[in-house]
């Protein structure tokens, strides 16, 4: 599979979380409590809109459609959790986002290496900025559940590292790409 195809079937996966993530978290904030956490959560879900918009528009350049049964199926995955948070306290809420959250940072550090192998280089400071920004939200969130009494009883997630490794391992990944350019 070429950069390009794989980069097209990347975002689109990405834009359509973003969907479920915007959606959850418009639900969450309103089943929040505490006003600073409820101003924050609707920080995040506009965070999230905003990586929806960049995204499609990345997804329009390469002349990618958004896959219609996936944006349905997330749709209704975002209204789910968002109800849900009403239901089962602020915990489970807060667990699922923080894991979510470091699954994207990743996506989107996966999205930069396939820009620059695809010819999008314009492309690539914005995804490590998106994946830097779900480093902050999966601090976030992080921070939350771990002082929590239910917090042992669940499985931990993998550490994202320092906020600056983003950008250390995307150069070690850029650098391994040339050198194999290079060479082959």
């Amino acid at each position: 599979m070429t950069a390009k195809r794989a980069l097209g079937r990347l975002l689109r996966k990405a834009y359509s979380g973003e969907l479920a993530a915007a959606h959850a978290y418009r639900g969450h904030a309103r089943s929040v409590r505490d006003a600073a956490q409820r101003e924050a959560i609707r920080g995040i879900e506009d965070d999230e809109w905003r990586h929806r918009q960049r995204v499609g528009e990345m997804l329009a350049e390469l002349s990618v459609r958004p896959a219609r049964a996936r944006e349905v199926v997330f749709y209704c995955i975002g209204k789910l959790i968002a109800l849900s948070c009403f239901l089962g306290g602020w915990f489970i809420p807060m667990y699922g986002a923080g894991r979510i959250e470091r699954r994207n940072i990743v996506e989107y550090e996966v999205a930069a290496r396939l820009a620059q192998r695809a010819g999008y280089e314009t492309w690539v400071d914005e995804l490590l900025e998106m994946a830097e920004v779900e480093w902050d939200h999966e601090a976030y969130f992080g921070e939350r559940v771990r002082g929590h009494r239910l917090y042992r009883w669940f499985p931990s997630w993998p550490s994202a590292g320092a906020r600056e490794e983003i950008r250390q391992r995307f150069a070690t990944h850029a650098a391994a790409d040339a050198a194999e350019s290079a060479s082959g």
